[in-house]
C-alpha cells in the first residue's frame, strides 16, 4: 500500500495474511474496537467480475463508546462510519492500513466531533504500534 495522507500503515514481514489478521483484530479489540463487518475483497472480486487479486480485507472496526458520542454530536457521521482497517497479503508478509479518522471526520466539520476523531485516531495508533 503506498502511503497517503488520509491513512497509517503498518508492515509485517514474515507474517502470514491470516496472522495479520488474528493480530489486528487482538490489537483492535486490546483498544475497545470490535469488527462489525468483513469484506473479503479477493473473493467478492472473484465471483462478482471473475478477476483474481491478491489476499485483501476490510475490517470495519467499532469502538462503541466513541461511535455514540460521535453519532450523539451528528447522526451524518453514521455515513463515515465504522474505522476501516485493511490487511493485505505483500511479497514478504502482510501489511495493514488504518483509515485515519481525523481525516474520514474532517468532512463533518463538525467541532463536537473533532475531540472523538482524535481519541478514535490514538486509539487506532496504540493498536497499529502494537502490531
Amino acid at each position: 500500500m503506498k502511503e497517503v495522507s488520509y491513512a497509517f500503515h503498518r508492515a509485517l514481514p514474515g507474517t502470514s495474511y491470516d496472522e495479520a489478521i488474528l493480530r489486528v483484530e487482538s490489537a483492535l479489540k486490546d483498544q475497545g474496537f470490535g469488527i462489525l463487518t468483513r469484506i473479503d475483497v479477493r473473493q467478492t472480486l472473484r465471483d462478482k467480475i471473475d478477476v483474481d487479486f491478491r489476499p485483501y480485507i476490510i475490517l470495519g472496526a467499532c469502538n462503541p463508546g466513541l461511535a455514540h458520542r460521535a453519532l450523539s454530536a451528528d447522526d451524518n457521521v453514521g455515513l463515515l462510519l465504522p474505522c476501516n482497517v485493511v490487511v493485505a497479503e505483500t511479497d514478504d508478509g502482510a501489511e495493514v492500513g488504518f483509515a485515519n479518522p481525523k481525516s474520514m471526520l474532517d468532512i463533518a466539520d463538525s467541532p463536537e466531533v473533532r475531540p472523538v476523531a482524535d481519541e478514535a485516531e490514538e486509539l487506532l495508533r496504540r493498536a497499529c504500534a502494537a502490531l
